[in-house]
């Protein structure tokens, strides 16, 4: 595996791991909501993960992460549109997808 999309696969790793331990073990929609702070530290995390999935995809596409062009239109969105970021689709990205993705990355890591 090429050592750039490694590091990316690192990067992705990591920010996974920080919404993780943002959120801890109470993983309340409601929580979320109401901390502004709590908000934009996951949009952040997100910021990275779609950038470093965006990257990956223009130096080896062939690298397989299920929702890659979902996860990289969200980060684009959280960007640009942070006027418009809907927060229950965040949450659903945290409560859906971002497991499947620790998954993954993490299986593309030991190979």
């Amino acid at each position: 595996m090429n050592q750039e999309v490694k590091k990316f696969l690192f990067d992705i790793r990591e920010s996974v791991t920080s919404i993780e331990s943002y959120l801890g073990d109470k993983r309340d929609f409601n929580s979320y909501r109401s901390n502004k702070m709590l908000r934009r530290a996951v949009e952040r995390e997100f910021e990275i993960i779609g950038e470093a999935l965006n990257r990956i995809d223009k130096i080896d596409s062939s690298v397989s992460i299920s929702n890659k062009k979902q996860i990289i239109s969200m980060r684009n969105r959280v960007i640009h549109g942070y006027d418009k970021i809907d927060d229950e689709i965040i949450w659903g990205t945290i409560t859906r997808h971002l497991p499947v993705l620790k998954s993954e990355i993490e299986k593309l890591l030991s190979e």
